[in-house]
């Protein structure tokens, strides 16, 4: 990944072996240093019915990622801001995270994560946005711009729905000019042509 240009890994405690397999290849390549590592939290203070608390969850993830600090902390979907948020902060303040952010993958949560933006500290956002799901560019984008908040894009394929509109479809002539080779490579530059998207992240996240 590294050798290709890659250096943001996005990945969370919900997903499943997600976290483990990454800790164990960046261990054995070397590479932990080279890679700006994102994760989210799953839990609550009280623990929920997942029984694991916020920090019951951070520490998980940075035994199964083997190491001290992530450079991005998120919380996922949107699920226990009021409680998550302030424990972030404080865990910002002790080194063990660079960063804190909230993520959503639904159009449905849009007016929530415009709220949260506005009453939070936050320094990252990640939301669902492609050349098929323009609805972030209405406002949470040019808020995000507003408020200095770096943007991970994710669904910037549309779960896949654009791959097969573009099946047996040739590219225009004019994306030649773009250095565009690829409907993924057309797609993707759609997206991080937007002046609020700081890295678009082409998995489907759950």
């Amino acid at each position: 990944m590294s050798e290709l240009g890659g250096s943001v890994i996005d990945t969370a405690a919900a997903y499943g072996d997600s976290e483990a397999l990454i800790g164990q290849a960046l261990e054995s390549l070397g590479t932990r240093d080279k890679m700006f590592i994102a994760t989210k939290l799953v839990g609550s203070e009280s623990g929920g019915r997942s029984g694991m608390t916020g920090a019951d969850s951070f520490a998980r993830s940075l035994e199964r990622l083997k190491t001290r600090r992530v450079d991005l902390l998120q919380v996922h979907n949107l699920n226990g801001v009021a409680v998550l948020i302030p424990l972030m902060q404080e865990w910002k303040k002790a080194g063990r995270i660079r960063y804190v952010g909230v993520t959503t993958s639904r159009v449905s949560q849009h007016a929530e994560m415009i709220d949260v933006m506005r009453n939070y500290p936050l320094d990252f956002i990640q939301v669902d946005y492609s050349i098929a799901n323009r609805e972030a560019a209405e406002a949470i984008l040019p808020l995000a711009l507003e408020r200095k908040l770096a943007v991970l894009a994710n669904l910037p394929f549309g779960r896949s729905s654009l791959f097969r509109q573009a099946t047996d479809r040739e590219l225009p002539s004019w994306t030649a000019d773009l250095d565009v080779a690829t409907w993924a490579q057309y797609f993707l530059k759609y997206v991080i042509s937007h002046p609020a998207v700081t890295c678009a992240i082409p998995a489907q996240p759950r």
